[in-house]
């Protein structure tokens, strides 16, 4: 399999914070959860893969191009928390502006897309509420032709309702197999659903890449009375609680745990928790 999206060695330095020679890949027709906490290098990342900032060292590949190579802008959408169009700008005023700048508008595309999500046509860009802002993106998007979609926050804020729909209109983006999608989000709940990859982002290093089902299937959520000395070094994130403790454990360490120890399965939002929780601790 093709790799749609390579990142290798990116290096950035600002006061306080630095990306230390991150390196991932993201397979063609994949979608990609990256996840860490504000501050971890997320945007930062996805910033300099747009060319909005650029690098110290280190090179990012987008369809097997230098994202520094203008022509690699043809096939990447970006969707950041907040889409940036004129205020008094319509919908119908933005076709008019992108229309010359893709040589493969679809016209007939983009009226149906602002059909299906329901968007007015003539109502003002600063009329329009979050999720409606959000579709208009995707609805540009769609119209054009494009196979990498870096999304940075894209459902933050908006209600479970609008976040669904969104959500529904990525996977609608990924029906074409050779299309790929970056994710990066909090929302953890939203990779769950979609995702088929884990990026994860801690102060500015990749700590894991691997499959969302490989992640969650490695740890689990222990709970119990007593946590045995030779056991606390294999505990992450360790917080005590009026019956004993909890932490998060990796699968393989945790036979040998005393007799009424409970054990659940972990979700990408528990992994996150406990993982900075443990670097607070430490």
């Amino acid at each position: 399999m093709n790799n749609a999206i390579e990142v290798h060695d990116l290096c950035k330095l600002y006061p306080g914070f630095a990306l230390k020679s991150i390196s991932f890949t993201v397979p063609q027709g994949q979608c990609c959860g990256f996840i860490g906490r504000n501050g971890a290098g997320k945007s930062t990342t996805l910033r300099i893969m747009a060319g909005l900032t650029f690098p110290d060292s280190g090179e990012v590949r987008l369809l097997g191009k230098s994202c520094a190579d203008p022509s690699s802008r043809e096939e990447i959408a970006i969707l950041f928390d907040q889409p940036y169009f004129q205020e008094d700008w319509t919908p119908e005023d933005i076709e008019k502006c992108l229309r010359p700048f893709y040589p493969g508008w679809d016209g007939i595309r983009y009226r149906d897309c602002l059909n299906r999500f329901g968007l007015d046509a003539g109502k003002k860009f600063k009329n329009m509420s979050r999720g409606m802002k959000q579709k208009l993106a995707m609805a540009v998007h769609l119209s054009h032709p494009t196979k990498i979609l870096l999304l940075d926050e894209p459902t933050g804020g908006l209600d479970p309702a609008a976040r669904d729909e969104l959500l529904d209109i990525f996977r609608e983006y990924l029906l074409p197999e050779d299309r790929t999608i970056l994710f990066s989000t909090h929302i953890t709940s939203d990779l769950e659903r979609i995702a088929d990859k884990i990026v994860y982002i801690h102060n500015g290093e990749i700590t894991y890449q691997g499959s969302k089902d490989s992640l969650t299937s490695s740890y689990c959520i222990v709970r119990g009375a007593t946590l045995p000395p030779e056991k606390r070094e294999h505990a992450i994130g360790i917080r005590q609680t009026v019956n004993g403790y909890e932490c998060l454990m990796d699968l393989r360490h945790i036979g040998g745990l005393p007799s009424g120890t409970v054990t659940e399965n972990a979700s990408i939002n528990d992994i996150i928790v406990y993982m900075e929780r443990n670097d607070k601790n430490v």
